[in-house]
């Protein structure tokens, strides 16, 4: 296949596409230190919180495939221009949205745009660098996405400290309107040679599957397991999901080719991704309430306390990560990076809390150099064994596995935090303070030797949830380097990728 041809405006565009991917990340967490003020300037209560929270998420998630394949159809610039107008508009009128109502459906907008820029920034990425650079820019892509989850919080406390609530918002606009701008001017359009027609069954019935699955996941956390809406929607979801695969197999004209299943460098990639997401979204959404509930930080404090984090991330993703993966090849690289990663998640879970900041700083380390290594791997993997015309395809799988990953992640490593913890509760706090740490404290206030026994409850708890994470990064790991190492035995890396 012919190489892709360098553009002079390359890395120009590369800046443009990590600008739009950012402030997608950012808004996945920045609303997590948001909800006390987002409660008293709005009215909203703890449901429409979790709308406010979950809108955009179960958007995004629900439209990534359907999003990916228009892009490939219609033009991929065109997509992230979209994307890039939704998104500023979603942000403007959440800016002054003057009810909870009004914001949830600002974000549901904000989560379509995210849904279109996400997969068409990795899309044009891989069209816009050849084999050689390809894996540099998308080392680079890869720490700005890292960067922008572990920067949530500190953004958004940051903003929240000096301004209104809506700043978190506003400042989404100017962004929007100069990316905008900029994809205009520098990005070449690319899209599907064959034009087909797009599968609108197929992406209805993707949509409301991957919906449904990530909302049962949410609300189980919630309302728990055995709740009746939420085993209803979970059914719901997996019979979408078997309806979606069977139409996929029936049409003439597919959305989601299934025969890419059948590669084993995809497979490693996906099994990698899924299994890191599952770890590393459930332990980081962990990681936040260690630092706050047992080292006692604020909010803004814990946030810049994982900043250790996205520096790591950082470089090595941009430094790294293609030149190890050069040397060792896809697979040891995908299995020396999740090995590193599930280390530093296991010096979290064993070190003694009383010990300080240090062992979590040192974790932090190794989990940002790990996932830094590993990533850029998997997402070059990934679109490596998919056709470049279906490249938004490709990046939306990419973009929907690790949402789902995620997602279990922190419904399960969260269970299992809550069943340790009321276990090791003293029996006479009460039912209610098993609902969490603070609330056990409130039940134990004047009684410090109770309240010492649940904050070692809530401490076992996380070390076993931390534990099973590290385990599941490092399944992910061992098993994406066997699958990714037999796929370049038998196949070369594609020229075009």
């Amino acid at each position: 296949m012919q190489k892709t041809e360098r553009l002079p405006q390359r890395w120009a565009i590369l800046a443009v596409l990590c600008l739009a991917l950012l402030v997608v990340v950012l808004d996945n967490t920045v609303l997590n230190v948001a909800v006390p003020s987002l409660s008293a300037g709005l009215g909203a209560s703890t449901s429409d919180i979790q709308w406010m929270i979950n809108a955009y998420s179960l958007v995004m998630a629900g439209l990534l495939l359907a999003a990916g394949s228009l892009s490939d159809r219609y033009g991929r610039k065109r997509a992230l221009m979209f994307g890039l107008a939704l998104f500023g508009i979603g942000s403007l009128v959440a800016t002054f949205a003057g009810s909870p109502t009004q914001l949830i459906i600002a974000r549901a907008v904000m989560g379509v745009g995210a849904a279109f820029l996400t997969p068409g920034t990795l899309a044009v990425l891989v069209r816009v660098f050849d084999n050689e650079e390809r894996a540099k820019a998308i080392g680079i892509w890869a720490a700005v996405s890292s960067l922008g989850i572990a920067a949530g919080p500190v953004v958004g406390g940051f903003l929240l400290a000096h301004f209104w609530w809506g700043s978190v918002f506003a400042v989404n606009v100017p962004i929007a309107v100069i990316g905008f701008i900029a994809v205009a001017a520098l990005v070449p359009e690319s899209k599907d040679p064959v034009g087909k027609y797009p599968d609108i069954l197929g992406g209805v019935l993707s949509a409301a599957s991957m919906a449904a699955l990530i909302y049962a996941v949410i609300s189980g956390s919630e309302h728990g397991w055995t709740d009746s809406r939420v085993l209803a929607t979970f059914a719901a979801g997996v019979v979408l999901l078997v309806v979606f695969i069977w139409w996929q197999r029936k049409t003439d004209n597919p959305m989601l080719e299934l025969s890419m299943f059948a590669n084993p460098r995809f497979n490693g990639a996906a099994a990698g991704g899924v299994l890191a997401a599952f770890g590393m979204g459930g332990s980081l959404f962990l990681l936040t309430q260690h630092l706050q509930f047992v080292l006692r930080f604020s909010p803004l404090e814990a946030g810049f306390r994982i900043a250790p984090l996205a520096i790591s991330v950082l470089i090595s993703s941009s430094l790294l990560s293609a030149r190890v993966g050069k040397v060792l090849g896809q697979g040891p690289t995908m299995t020396l990076g999740m090995t590193v990663a599930s280390g530093g998640l296991a010096v979290i879970a064993l070190v003694d809390p009383s010990n300080g900041y240090l062992p979590t700083f040192c974790g932090l380390v190794l989990i940002g150099f790990g996932v830094g290594l590993a990533m850029p791997v998997a997402a070059h993997a990934m679109m490596s064994a998919i056709p470049l015309e279906r490249a938004g395809t490709g990046s939306g799988i990419n973009q929907t596995l690790q949402e789902i990953g995620a997602s279990f992640g922190v419904a399960v490593l969260g269970a299992v935090l809550t069943s340790k913890f009321i276990g090791g509760l003293p029996a006479d706090l009460g039912e209610d303070a098993g609902r969490s740490l603070p609330a056990a404290l409130s039940a134990a206030a004047g009684n410090p030797e109770t309240a010492a026994a649940a904050r070692d409850a809530f401490a076992a708890g996380m070390s076993s949830s931390q534990l099973i994470g590290a385990l599941a990064v490092l399944c992910g790991g061992l098993l994406a380097g066997f699958l990714l190492r037999r796929a370049e035995k038998s196949q070369p890396v594609p020229q075009h990728a």
